[in-house]
């Protein structure tokens, strides 16, 4: 089935052999391997902390058709806020005056190495973002940092925009996202 609309333009369509759930004991995180060593040794050893103290909620996907509780990739969410001068000057005068504008802070998203090339990356965004356009809380902003140049692209290619200052900070409006 096709993935992609409004501002997510990936003109591919995902391998949809996936399910993303919460993080739990069950989940095999010893073996997950994406080839980032900062983002394996986050997933092995501060995800399931981070998700219990309320810093991050933390997605895996699990194959359905592969090995019980393998994790194939990851994503955390967290409530964010971007301050209101680091937006672009058009985005800036069209929203109220206070110091930030509250955001989803998409912080960090992995695919194993086993099952890069199928879609796996595309499907999590997505996934990450109609679970934060479910939340029963406001936002007007979903906000990654894009950890390299090769992840910035990753980003750009599904219509995100970098703030100004900061060309490794990418969002997309939550209004251009609503109708996925």
């Amino acid at each position: 089935a096709a993935c992609c609309s409004g501002a997510l333009r990936c003109g591919k369509t995902a391998e949809m052999n996936w399910k993303c759930v919460p993080l739990s004991s069950a989940h095999d995180r010893k073996t997950f391997v994406c080839g980032v060593a900062e983002l394996d040794e986050y997933f092995r050893n501060r995800a399931g902390q981070d998700q219990k103290r309320g810093f991050a909620s933390v997605y895996v996907a699990e194959s359905e058709t592969g090995k019980k509780n393998a994790v194939c990739g990851y994503y955390t969410l967290s409530a964010a806020g971007v301050l209101l001068v680091n937006l672009p000057e058009a985005l800036r005068v069209k929203m109220p005056r206070y110091p930030s504008v509250p955001a989803v802070r998409l912080g960090r998203l992995a695919v194993s190495l086993d099952c890069r090339g199928r879609g796996l990356g595309e499907y999590l965004l997505i996934d990450a973002i109609r679970r934060s356009l479910s939340a029963s809380v406001g936002w007007t902003l979903f906000v990654v940092d894009a950890k390299d140049e090769n992840a910035r692209r990753f980003y750009l290619h599904f219509g995100f925009a970098s703030l100004p200052k900061e060309e490794r900070t990418l969002y997309l409006r939550r209004k251009d996202i609503e109708g996925l």
